[in-house]
Order: C-alpha cells, then structure tokens, then sequence
C-alpha cells in the first residue's frame, strides 16, 4: 500500500509525504529525506524499495508540493529551504507518525537529505540509527559529538558539492567523540546512487545499497 498522507509536525502544525508499508504494518519505519529535487518520482521509488525490503516508510515533502526541474532552480530550492525547522519539525513529525506503530526507526537521506539525516540523529530523540549518502551538516548545524544513535556514512571520492576533505574533518568530529558509526568511500561522483542522474555509479549504488540493507537489518529489526 502507498498513499500522500498528512501527518502533524511537533508544533502542531501540518505535514504531508509520501507513505508506504508492507504487509506487516507493525514492521520497523524508515523516513526516507529527499535530495534537493524535492518529492519526486525517483526518491518515491527509493522510498518503496524500503518498503519491499519490509519496513514501513514516510517520504516527507520538504518543498511542501513544489518540485525542481533543473539544477539551478534545485540549488534554488534548497538554500530556501530553514534546515533547523526542517530537520526538527517535518522530519521529527515523520518519526513520530511512524513511532505510533513501529518500536524502531531510521532515517535515511541523500545529498541535502543527508545532511538532514544526519541533523535528525543529533536533535532528534526518535531516532534509533541513520544512515546519510554524500550530505556533511556545517559545523553551525549542531555538534556531531552529541550522536549517540549508529550513524553510516557514504562519501563519494569525487564529490564537488561536499569535498572529501569535509569527510574527513566530519568523520574526525564523531571519531574523537566516540560515536557508534560507520562509513565508507568510494571512486565516484556526488549523488552515485541517483539513476536518474548523469552521475549515476551502478557499482557504487549497488555497494551502499548493500551496506545501508545490513546496517538497518541490523539496529532497526535485530
């Protein structure tokens, strides 16, 4: 089954995505966060991928409706986009409709949403692990000592939007705090895991599609 739906913010205002659940409808969540296209086609089919894979899944629309048709008017978008409110309302809200009915979830993002992802495990207490694909928070964003959940990251060697030497700092930050993490590093391009994408690197994709599978079957259904 998969439907828009409404969902409440922590505010008490109003939030809608994109839900999706298998057969189990107690199964574990995952909040699936939209790269800087906004609440398209392809992060739908990432979203149902979740879902086949057994979990239930909320998509938040982050662009509340809109959606980008090219890099400038995405790049538009995202700047416009209040990070903060973003990371602690929409998504939070998200984690908290999928928490009524689900013990464990997760949040996965890419590229802008992985930022968020990783936003989402340092402000929000709902959140059991996450897993953020080429998405590095600046250092204003919050402390990344302060995670406590497991976090995956993915890093892409030839990325230009966040340089590997941001990896690096970043992943100094959550090695001298000791934060439950993983993350891994691979000979491609920003947004690798994008098959609508120019950038798109079939291998790469396959090997953190694999590596993301484990670590949510591992913290969110062991």
């Amino acid at each position: 089954m998969s439907e828009h739906i409404e969902y409440k913010r922590p505010d008490g205002g109003s939030a809608s995505g994109f839900y999706a659940e298998p057969a189990n409808a107690n199964a574990p969540g995952i909040v699936v966060i939209q790269e800087w296209w906004g609440l398209n086609d392809q992060i739908k089919r990432v979203g149902q991928q979740w879902t086949d894979a057994g979990y239930r899944v909320l998509v938040p629309d982050l662009y509340h409706g809109d959606k980008a048709l090219d890099e400038k008017e995405a790049e538009h978008k995202m700047n416009e986009l209040d990070f903060g409110d973003a990371a602690t309302q929409d998504i939070r809200g998200a984690l908290q409709y999928l928490k009524a009915d689900s013990d464990k979830v997760g949040v996965i993002g890419f590229c802008m949403g992985g930022v968020l992802a990783v936003l989402s495990a340092m402000h929000n207490d709902e959140t059991d692990a996450a897993v953020s694909w080429y998405g590095i928070p600046p250092d204003e964003a919050g402390d990344p000592s302060s995670i406590t959940i497991p976090l995956q990251c993915h890093f892409a060697e030839q990325d230009t939007f966040f340089p590997i030497d941001q990896a690096d700092a970043f992943e100094d930050k959550l090695k001298a705090a000791n934060v439950p993490y993983e993350a891994y590093r691979y000979d491609a391009p920003h947004a690798f895991g994008n098959e609508d994408w120019d950038y798109y690197d079939p291998q790469a994709s396959k090997a953190a599609w694999e590596r993301s599978m484990s670590f949510f079957e591992k913290h969110l259904k062991g």
